[in-house]
């Protein structure tokens, strides 16, 4: 994809920390077959408007002006989410966007130059697949997906169609980040052979959604949900605690873990490892969860170092990322997300001051 039509940076440094995870969106990004010009309104459609989404329309509405841009078309399958996103934009905007049930509905809309995508992960590839098919821009949560054979469905339909699609690994366009990097690949760490990520909670993180006791089945449509996977009885719990089961998320990898190694191949400049190993369990919360709520992960690359992920989910014991090289240590602390970094230089070994 041509990257260079659109300047991701550029428009998340309006929103800061607060714009985790924005859409990456510029005029010279969309089409001009249909934008007249310079002075035209970009107009975003938003498919998935739950929690992630409600942030996702507050981060445009902050740049509504000094990037001409607004929502006007809204979709989700659940009543109350939808009709809490109009209520939302209106106020953002002054006029209610459009409301629609269905995300094909939004996607044959001629005046939407660009997508947004916020649905839960099992149906990210599917629905991307569609916005590439009706020749929109999108962004798109991540992860992309978790299903190999609809991600690669999704990519070819984007690449067809030399469409802009950014993924949501956000943490690479804050400016505490960028500046990480640039100092790693100054040299200031030396060669480095090991890179730990460790990130806690304490709690049953993603059990109990107070969602799950709102939504009725006749709100809804069920089927439409389920997108691609097999029919089954109607599940609250499966519809907004997704993360918890295997069909429909990876848990800890695909959200969490996900964050960490986009940064540690941000910062080291590599695409992919050679070789990955990892175990897990559910040690801490017997709630009916399938996915592991303790997880560890082992990468290694081929530029010749070692990549180490954690994640209990039974125990807040602090946070950090460590980037250990010959001549320097960057730690890390506070979690996903956290500016906080500092430098330690390597001084000798430890046994020097016995």
């Amino acid at each position: 994809m041509d990257t260079s039509k659109l300047n991701r940076r550029e428009f998340l440094q309006k929103g800061a920390r607060v714009a985790a995870g924005s859409a990456a969106l510029k005029t010279t990004a969309l089409s001009y077959s249909r934008i007249a010009g310079a002075n035209d309104r970009i107009s975003l459609g938003h498919i998935g408007i739950g929690s992630r989404g409600r942030e996702l329309d507050g981060i445009v509405a902050l740049l509504k002006d000094t990037k001409n841009v607004e929502v006007s078309a809204v979709c989700d399958l659940w009543t109350h989410n939808l009709e809490r996103a109009v209520a939302a934009n209106q106020k953002y905007y002054g006029k209610a966007p459009q409301a629609l049930k269905h995300p094909q509905e939004l996607l044959a809309l001629r005046d939407v130059d660009a997508v947004m995508i916020s649905t839960p992960e099992h149906s990210h590839s599917p629905l991307l697949k569609l916005t590439a098919e009706a020749g929109k821009d999108a962004y798109c949560e991540k992860p992309m997906g978790n299903v190999l054979e609809e991600v690669k469905a999704a990519r070819d339909a984007v690449l067809a169609r030399n469409l802009i699609v950014q993924v949501g690994t956000q943490h690479r366009s804050e400016p505490y980040q960028i500046a990480a990097r640039e100092l790693i690949r100054s040299g200031a760490l030396g060669d480095v052979s090991k890179y730990e990520i460790e990130w806690n909670y304490h709690g049953p993180r993603w059990r109990g959604r107070p969602e799950v006791k709102m939504i009725r089945e006749q709100d809804a449509d069920w089927r439409a949900w389920l997108m691609t996977k097999p029919l089954r009885p109607f599940d609250p719990q499966l519809y907004f605690e997704f993360r918890l089961y295997k069909e429909f998320s990876s848990g800890i990898a695909d959200q969490w873990m996900s964050h960490g190694i986009d940064l540690c191949h941000f910062f080291m400049d590599v695409d992919y490892p050679y070789s990955v190993v990892a175990n897990g369990g559910i040690f801490a919360w017997h709630d009916g969860r399938e996915n592991p709520d303790t997880f560890q992960a082992l990468f290694t690359y081929t530029n010749g170092f070692l990549v180490s992920y954690s994640t209990s989910f039974g125990n807040d014991s602090p946070s950090f990322t460590r980037i250990m090289g010959k001549k320097a240590t960057m730690i890390n602390t506070g979690g996903e997300g956290s500016p906080r970094w500092q430098i330690v230089e390597e001084k000798g070994n430890h046994e020097d001051d016995l």
